[in-house]
């Protein structure tokens, strides 16, 4: 239903060509936020309550992001549908799509988001996995010349502008990176508020991130990549280090760099097998779909930049493969988020 892999070669015969999104599965893809973005249960808040004040309905709560069960999925659901319609503006339900965005990110509703943000005890809200994504939103937004993004960007910068500062802030008194495969990777944290930095030419963000990436990374060597994956992890502790290190340095810094890192890469007969999936109605087995979404996004970028690694693009492929047939029929637990993930694996494919 939704693989479409093109039986051409590149001038690499053993390199099949990337799977390319069409249409059909924009729309097919469409369906999985549009199914939850309301969806207010069940829901799982990620609360530090003060007290018995606190305590809300998610809708009350997060009046912008409070369906698909939890703030950070609710905000790369929104993603995902800028993203499709971005590309694929004759999506099927793109009028639905436009007044659901236009509906949820109200001037008003993302003030009372800023007020959740700003309350006593949610200082680390989210911290850094929903930050991230809510920078990707933002730069999404702002890259799409379309009056409904303009508005959109509009009401979200204060938002954004509160999630740069907490990185800002963050940043320096991080003393050591989180290498989890789970939501608090400082790497992926890194990566998309790099994207966001770069785009918006915001130098402050974008010289704290370079610092501390340096910092963190800078003399890493042997991740021991044959240790993954773990049983609940939907990102790649070794992979990410590498998408976050292939933005911030030069191509020279980033071969030698590589060369003490991850040097298997390199070798044209380098083989990951895909992460698989035993229960997709189990919230944390489903993760290692998310996993071969991330791992597939990271080669592609990393196949995009450096030809070099073109004998990669397999291997993404596979991983892709392997997921994606899952998703428009899949379980609650896997559906409210993970189609995000195949978008942006897909988005990163090398063009030709």
């Amino acid at each position: 239903m939704f693989l479409m892999v093109s039986c051409h070669k590149s001038d690499r015969s053993d390199v099949q060509e990337p799977i390319q999104l069409t249409l059909e599965q924009a729309n097919n893809l469409a369906e999985l936020p549009l199914s939850c973005m309301n969806v207010e249960y069940p829901n799982k808040p990620g609360q530090t309550l003060g007290g018995k004040n606190d305590i809300g309905e998610p809708h009350h709560l997060h009046p912008a992001f409070y369906g698909c069960f939890d703030w950070h999925s609710a905000v790369h659901g929104h993603w995902s549908l800028v993203k499709l319609l971005k590309e694929f503006p004759l999506l099927e339900k793109a009028d639905l799509i436009r007044s659901k965005l236009k509906e949820n990110m109200t001037e008003k509703n993302i003030q009372a988001e800023v007020v959740y943000f700003q309350g006593e005890h949610e200082n680390t809200f989210e911290r850094t996995y929903g930050w991230a994504w809510l920078l990707k939103l933002s730069e999404e937004l702002y890259t799409w010349n379309d009056p409904l993004a303009h508005e959109l960007q509009k009401n979200l910068q204060p938002l954004t502008d509160l999630i740069v500062e907490r990185y800002i802030d963050f940043l320096p008194r991080l003393k050591y990176p989180i290498r989890v495969g789970e939501h608090p990777n400082t790497a992926f944290g890194l990566s998309f508020a790099w994207d966001y930095a770069v785009t918006t030419q915001n130098q402050s963000l974008k010289l704290a991130i370079e610092a501390r990436a340096k910092d963190f990374y800078l003399n890493d060597s042997n991740c021991p990549l044959d240790w993954e994956p773990g049983g609940y992890d939907f990102l790649s502790p070794c992979l990410e280090e590498i998408d976050l290190m292939r933005r911030i340095l030069n191509k020279d810094d980033f071969d030698n760099w590589i060369e003490h890192f991850a040097p298997r890469l390199k070798s044209e007969k380098f083989q990951l097998a895909v992460g698989e999936v035993t229960d997709r109605t189990d919230g944390k087995l489903v993760h290692l779909d998310g996993l071969n979404f991330s791992r597939a996004w990271v080669l592609y970028g990393l196949a995009r930049q450096y030809p070099e690694y073109g004998h990669l693009i397999n291997i993404a492929n596979e991983h892709v493969k392997y997921s994606l047939p899952n998703l428009v029929d899949d379980s609650y637990e896997g559906g409210h988020w993970l189609g995000s993930f195949a978008i942006y694996a897909l988005d990163n494919i090398p063009k030709k």
